[in-house]
């Protein structure tokens, strides 16, 4: 699948492939730290229930938002903080979300293919998934034993 990641996204050079494809779950669900459901404001998926169903900036704010997230400036690592990325594409929609791990790494489902690991968010951007529009952060879960 290299080939086709590379394909996909010309700009991604240091990643690694951490799970194979699946199709249970996509890149929203990801970043909120599921793989057992899909996330998206449509009426087959999971949606928080008091988040409007669209596929504009401000909806994915406030889901996010309802687990405990907040707008924040960048996606520099912060001691104590978990983060997200969202994506926009040109037209104005959101299109993909990624979660900072706490080595400063970000992990990413790419749709239907694999989950990876890469270096940070710009090497996703382009044609697919348009350009990172907004981060935010939450306090981080202490880690489990």
């Amino acid at each position: 699948m290299t080939d086709r990641l590379r394909e996909l996204f010309p700009a991604l050079l240091d990643y690694r492939v951490t799970s194979p494809q699946e199709a249970r779950y996509n890149c929203i669900a990801w970043a909120a730290g599921e793989a057992n459901r899909w996330w998206s404001p449509d009426i087959d998926s999971y949606w928080p229930p008091e988040v409007p169903m669209d596929y504009g900036l401000g909806a994915y704010i406030s889901a996010f938002g309802t687990l405990g997230y907040e707008r924040c400036a960048n996606g520099s690592l912060e001691e104590g903080f978990e983060k997200v990325a969202i994506y926009e594409s040109p037209s104005g929609y959101v299109v993909h979300m990624a979660r900072q791990l706490h080595t400063g790494r970000w992990t990413s489902k790419l749709g239907g293919l694999e989950d990876i690991e890469h270096a940070g968010p710009a090497e996703l951007e382009g044609r697919e998934y348009g350009a990172v529009v907004q981060y935010m952060r939450r306090v981080a879960s202490p880690p489990s034993d």
